[in-house]
């Protein structure tokens, strides 16, 4: 397959991504295909100008960090207060944000008059007892993914949403990724065809642990090793990539079944897979192929959808045509000669190419610079939606807008990753349970 490389460069000005997601969120071909960018109209952000959200942070690891530095680039936020259990990371929370105050237990911070809104970075096995007693509060949330660590808190944390008047945004940061939401928008357009099947994979080789200074705190900051604590890869990953499935194809797979083991690194008394395999399955016949490992990264990070005209490439924000004329008959030939792809000279027009993977040309789903995530950070990288989707939340803490289908996505993705898990330690084809499906999903 032919590399393109793409290249990254500073923008002009940090806050520049505001300008652009008003712009992307005022066209109507846009907007039916991520309704949620409704919220984020240019007139819309104009009109909290000069406001601010008050907002606090509840986990000041390295992703939530990552969040306070980013809370900088956005103008209607103001960062009031943190909160950890963990006192070196609050200390340096405290030192990116001095005049914040501080809170070891996050339900002090929660009975402050002067937060409107937190952000929800602890460990996925705290996030909906924490999500709930912030709703209960009357705050609106901002969560990290995935939604819970187990399905009944998934739809505990649903329900309540339903039956109270809170904003609550998930960060499903490919949900507002501008060639994410191009790339669908071209899939709906019918640009590579019917889709007949999408192929997800992240790869990365690093043992996922991080040095713990002192072994009681070993579960606090190796909470991702323990099924106490974390759904592994499915959650930590692939929640990202099942939420792209779900929202290319409007539909929910309805038969899950997998394989997933520790290979590589299972010396330490980790617990949680370091090697994934699943199947989703819908009732149209297409299928999911989802696949991660954590011992070898040469594949990185890639989300394919199959049509039956092209394949679209959204994490690098390349498609490709089975029938492109772009290259030159002379070029394919020359191609094909090296290759050896043929034993006999073809009398074929410009239109002809050869049945092998690297004569496909990348086209770019955006004009200009693409930013493209290989998937190797742990912690986060520009340009990913991440920035994009805060900012959005911050903006309904002032206006109370809740943003379309963005908690329904999350909770979607959330489930399928846990039935993922189950697949995998049963060795059993899943069924979607009823009790777990919301009148959102379409089978």
């Amino acid at each position: 397959m032919t590399k393109t490389t793409h290249t990254i460069t500073p923008d002009a000005g940090r806050r520049s991504f505001l300008r652009s997601l008003g712009a992307l969120a005022g066209s109507a071909a846009i907007l039916s295909t991520a309704p949620w960018l409704a919220s984020c109209t240019a007139d819309k952000q104009a009109a909290v100008a000069g406001q601010k959200a008050r907002i606090g942070l509840i986990g000041t690891g390295s992703r939530g960090q990552y969040h306070l530095h980013n809370l900088k680039n956005i103008p209607h936020a103001d960062l009031v207060a943190l909160c950890d259990i963990n006192p070196a990371h609050l200390d340096e929370a405290k030192a990116i944000y001095p005049d914040a105050k501080t809170y070891t237990d996050h339900r002090a911070l929660l009975d402050d008059p002067d937060v409107d809104g937190v952000i929800i970075a602890s460990p996925l096995g705290s996030h909906a007892a924490i999500t709930l007693d912030a709703l209960d509060a009357g705050k609106h949330v901002f969560c990290e993914k995935a939604m819970a660590l187990t399905l009944d808190e998934c739809k505990e944390v649903y329900d309540r949403y339903l039956n109270c008047d809170n904003v609550l945004y998930y960060c499903m940061q490919r949900m507002f990724d501008e060639k994410y939401v191009r790339g669908v928008q071209l899939i709906n357009d019918g640009l590579i065809g019917d889709v007949v099947g999408m192929r997800c994979h992240w790869f990365r080789n690093a043992d996922w642990r991080r040095d713990c200074p002192d072994p009681s705190l070993e579960r606090l900051i190796n909470w991702r090793l323990y099924r106490e604590t974390s759904g592994g890869l499915m959650t930590e990953l692939a929640s990202h990539q099942l939420e792209v499935c779900g929202w290319v194809t409007g539909k929910m797979p309805s038969k899950i079944l997998g394989t997933g083991d520790l290979i590589h690194w299972k010396n330490d008394a980790r617990e949680v897979y370091d090697t994934v395999n699943v199947i989703y399955k819908y009732d149209d016949g297409r299928t999911i192929s989802y696949e991660s490992l954590i011992s070898n990264k040469f594949n990185g990070m890639e989300d394919q959808i199959l049509g039956s005209r092209g394949t679209m490439n959204l994490a690098t924000g390349l498609y490709y045509l089975e029938d492109d004329d772009t290259r030159s008959g002379i070029k394919q030939l020359l191609s094909s000669v090296r290759d050896n792809v043929f034993s006999a000279i073809p009398a074929a027009g410009p239109s002809w190419r050869p049945e092998t993977a690297d004569a496909y040309v990348p086209h770019s789903i955006l004009d200009g610079v693409t930013h493209v995530n290989h998937g190797q950070s742990t912690v986060g990288v520009d340009h990913d939606g991440s920035e994009e989707i805060l900012s959005a939340f911050c903006q309904a803490c002032i206006t109370g807008e809740r943003a379309a289908n963005v908690v329904e996505e999350a909770y979607s993705a959330t489930t399928l990753c846990l039935l993922g898990n189950l697949a995998m330690e049963t060795g059993t084809t899943i069924d979607f349970p009823d009790q777990y499906k919301i009148p959102y999903m379409k089978f």
